[in-house]
């Protein structure tokens, strides 16, 4: 059998190159500008995407435990005090970022806190 002239000698050669190429450019570009992930990734994305949901959920609840605890503008007042790195930890000793059946959440309490430094 007779191979065609294309896959005969250097013909044979550059062919392979070339198909080697295009598989290496396909790759590169598919997950830098196309959008490809690997399974690690995307879990992790989904992940930050669940947390950034639940965080969006309960901080506003945070909020309003908060402003219905007792002398809650004096505290509102002592929170503003304090640095802004350490305000997360007041509002988990506070309690504000507890929920039933859980432990305090250390992001619900940022966001609780940067919430509450924005009101009045």
């Amino acid at each position: 059998m007779k191979l065609p002239a294309i896959m005969q000698g250097d013909a044979r050669k550059r062919l392979l190159q070339g198909a080697c190429v295009g598989a290496l450019a396909t790759t590169v570009i598919g997950f830098s500008w196309g959008g490809w992930t690997l399974a690690k990734t995307a879990d992790r994305m989904a992940d930050q995407r669940a947390n950034s949901a639940v965080v969006a959920a309960l901080a506003p609840i945070c909020v309003d435990k908060f402003q219905r605890a007792t002398e809650a503008k004096a505290t509102l007042a002592k929170l503003k005090t304090i640095d802004s790195w350490q305000q997360d930890r007041f509002v988990v000793d506070g309690g504000w970022a507890t929920f039933p059946g859980g432990e305090p959440n250390r992001d619900v309490a940022e966001a609780c806190a940067k919430m509450l430094g924005q009101m009045k």
